[in-house]
């Protein structure tokens, strides 16, 4: 169906332009053009009632404004390429790796390091050895985002590989539990400063029609710390001071860290609120390309006018407008914890052992199982959003809970009856 008839050359001429949008654009852009092709006829029918004819508008140069809008327009319609970003956010994700691997790298060798110590039998003391890296990830936590905003997140990252190196290494050589309670308080402060701006970092480097299953990468990176630390521990009961060689062995990606960011991108959005706008878009070419830097920084400058009207003050999160969605989010943390599912990673070796299962087996099916969760939210994330799959694992982990309960006091009766 014809819009209009063409009455001269030049309405026939924007007339083609018209059908070859079609081909280009589909019917949105259509719309596009062919208003403003609509409105040049208008204007061109009135020119030549007040005009001579030699005023005519060229329609060589009606065309050549066409196709530098078909031109705008497609670069609209397209995406980034994840190919830029994603080198950047793996290496992010190393903190994220270190950060399973210190959780799990206790697992198998603690009995091991006990008698080696020579706190074998105090439980109180092994339990010091897992719970101080907790303490230090607190410590290291509270400084995290200010030293983040301060330096970069570039140097972040290097600044909290610094004592994964000096406690690893001290706690591969250490020959009492103060040096281990040392080193893994150190270690700690690393983890704690580290992941909260791999999170940061990821999100703000990301494409945002990938941000969720970069996002994604971070868990991913945990569970695959954290098996390779439960594989590398079972060589411990057979082989004399390979609990050493563990914690040696997280040194290696803590100096793969190091160097890594010395070739990865700043975080534009850090550039920017530094008054670095050129830096910030030179950083944008790389993680998105040239064609898509002026729209990232039309979003990146529309962001911060709204952070800078909308200032959020420490009293408003705690019981202000925003309370409510702080409380729901550190809710979902603490039920998160509070499922038990720490006390699995650290200590699942001697739990499994006394309930009579092989340990070995054990620790790889947990590692397996966190590990296929992570890779269902990344596949599911930016398609069901993040609240459905909120509401999925926490009813997952409800019945998982229950099936654990019923399954205990099924064994706990049938061993009552047999003894």
């Amino acid at each position: 169906m014809n819009w209009f008839t063409p009455d001269n050359d030049m309405e026939l001429n924007c007339y083609n332009i018209v059908g070859r949008s079609h081909s280009k654009l589909g019917n949105l852009e259509d719309l596009l053009i062919f208003g403003m092709l609509g409105n040049l006829q208008v204007s061109s029918s009135i020119h030549k009632r007040m005009t001579a004819p030699r005023d005519y508008i060229d329609p060589s140069d009606l065309e050549d404004s066409s196709e530098r809008l078909l031109s705008d327009l497609e670069q609209e319609t397209t995406v980034p390429s994840w190919k830029l970003s994603i080198p950047h956010v793996l290496a992010a994700t190393i903190v994220s790796f270190l950060f399973g691997y210190h959780l799990g790298v206790v697992n198998e060798p603690l009995e091991r390091i006990s008698v080696d110590l020579g706190f074998h039998g105090n439980t109180l003391a092994e339990g010091l050895v897992v719970s101080t890296l907790l303490a230090g990830a607190f410590v290291g936590s509270l400084f995290s985002g200010w030293i983040a905003d301060e330096v970069g997140r570039r140097r972040t990252f290097q600044l909290c590989a610094l004592p994964m190196l000096v406690g690893g290494s001290l706690c591969a050589t250490t020959k009492n539990l103060a040096g281990m309670l040392l080193g893994r308080f150190i270690v700690g402060t690393g983890l704690g400063l580290g992941p909260p701006v791999a999170s940061l970092y990821v999100s703000e480097i990301s494409p945002a029609h990938v941000r969720g299953t970069y996002g994604s990468f971070i868990q991913i990176a945990t569970c695959l710390g954290l098996m390779g630390a439960l594989l590398i521990g079972i060589p411990v009961t057979s082989i004399v001071g390979w609990w050493r060689i563990c914690f040696w062995i997280s040194t290696i990606p803590a100096a793969v860290l190091i160097f890594a960011m010395m070739f990865c991108a700043e975080s534009p959005h850090w550039l920017y609120k530094r008054g670095r706008s050129f830096e910030a878009e030179a950083e944008f070419e790389k993680l998105l390309g040239g064609s898509h830097v002026q729209a990232a920084m039309a979003e990146l400058s529309k962001t911060d006018r709204g952070d800078e009207t909308d200032s959020v003050k420490l009293s408003e999160l705690l019981y202000g407008r925003h309370s409510r969605v702080v409380f729901i989010g550190s809710t979902l943390f603490a039920l998160q914890q509070l499922s038990g599912i720490n006390a699995v990673f650290y200590f699942s070796s001697t739990v499994f052992r006394r309930a009579g299962v092989s340990s070995n087996l054990a620790n790889g099916l947990v590692g397996i199982a966190n590990l296929i969760g992570s890779i269902i939210a990344l596949i599911l994330i930016d398609k069901l959003g993040r609240r459905v799959l909120l509401l999925w694992s926490f009813f997952g982990m409800a019945v998982s809970m229950a099936l654990q309960v019923l399954t205990a006091g099924l064994f706990a009766s049938s061993s009552d009856l047999f003894t």
